[in-house]
């Protein structure tokens, strides 16, 4: 993609942060502290923020109805239980606000074949069997951009693995600005950081932590009890060499490196300050550290979404809120696209 037309239009638009989150079942520590955790602590910045459950995307592969309906649920729930607050973030389902598939449409005939054909994350869903994959499954980065720009988000909550999507959303919304002559989407930024931006499997510290993983003891769902928190933190991959007092020496060994990282995030600490406090230390005593932690951010937000799924017409009441609050920002967003193309 070609991004040689610049724009610094974000200091022009109210600070706003979108991200979506796909239902897609299986909740995992990754989750929570990849995405889930800094949504909530980016409510109380200086942001207005709109989080989505992204249902269009998950049917890009065939989704078993009752199956869809039940984890696009789970996950809003998930949200709640984090901490998110529906009286200061907006929270809704993506297919109950229409305006996303349309300005997707119009991104659809904006975006070009060959950024598409670089998105690496087709490559990797639709692996050998590219030609029987869905049409969804290719474009759904130009419905991505529509997720944001629908909002004229100026800020959005990445992980790694997403940078390349939200480089294609910039890169739409700089060719459309340029083409209409107009300066009206923002060049939205990325917001990338954290001592676990991304999550790594228990086993293997090369691989990111994933629901799709054969094993288990790979990861730490959000519905696993106190035990099994702990029997998978006992078991985990590590080497034979004591904790750091320092980063640098996290350097080439992934699984120690990824169980600090986790600690660190789930006790809001910086890597430098939990090295300082255990470098030194033997993983048979930081393991338990961790334990102990885990459960006690944890368990309390298992515990508040199987309360929460005791209530499906009050969570139902607010996405349906959430989607009305949404539509209210994205309907005039969308007309005023339709009228500098023309549609007007």
């Amino acid at each position: 993609m070609d991004s040689v037309l610049q724009n610094d239009s974000v200091g022009q638009f109210k600070k706003r942060v979108f991200s979506g989150v796909q239902p897609s079942g299986g909740l995992t520590l990754g989750n929570y502290l990849g995405a889930i955790k800094r949504f909530v602590q980016m409510q109380d910045d200086d942001y207005e923020t709109i989080y989505c459950v992204v249902d269009l995307h998950a049917i890009t592969v065939w989704q078993n109805p009752n199956i869809l309906r039940q984890n696009t649920r789970e996950l809003a729930a998930f949200f709640i239980a984090s901490g998110l607050d529906p009286n200061k973030s907006t929270l809704f389902t993506q297919s109950a606000v229409p305006e996303h598939a349309q300005l997707g449409w119009v991104f659809n005939c904006v975006a070009r074949m060959c950024w598409m054909q670089r998105m690496t994350q087709f490559k990797d869903k639709a692996g050998k069997n590219a030609q029987n994959a869905s049409l969804g499954l290719f474009g759904y980065p130009a419905l991505m951009a529509a997720d944001i720009l629908a909002y004229h988000a100026t800020h959005v909550p990445v992980g790694d693995d997403q940078k390349q999507h939200l480089e294609l959303t910039r890169d739409i919304a700089i060719k459309f600005n340029h083409d209409y002559e107009v300066n009206f989407f923002p060049v939205t930024e990325p917001v990338i950081g954290g001592p676990a931006a991304r999550v790594m499997s228990l086993r293997d510290g090369s691989k990111k932590m994933s629901k799709s993983d054969p094993s288990d003891l790979s990861r730490i769902n959000m519905t696993d009890d106190a035990d099994m928190i702990a029997n998978k933190i006992r078991k985990a991959k590590t080497d034979q060499h004591a904790l750091p007092s320092e980063p640098k020496g996290l350097e080439d060994r992934a699984e120690a490196q990824n169980l600090v990282s986790i600690y660190a995030a789930l006790a809001d600490e910086s890597i430098e300050s939990v090295l300082r406090d255990v470098g030194g230390r033997q993983f048979s005593d930081f393991k338990p550290m961790l334990v102990e932690r885990a459960i006690e951010v944890l368990s309390p937000i298992s515990n508040e979404m199987n309360l929460i799924m005791k209530d499906i017409p009050e969570l139902d009441r607010i996405l349906y809120d959430g989607a009305s609050k949404a539509k209210s920002i994205a309907e005039p967003i969308l007309q005023k696209t339709f009228d500098i193309i023309g549609m007007r």
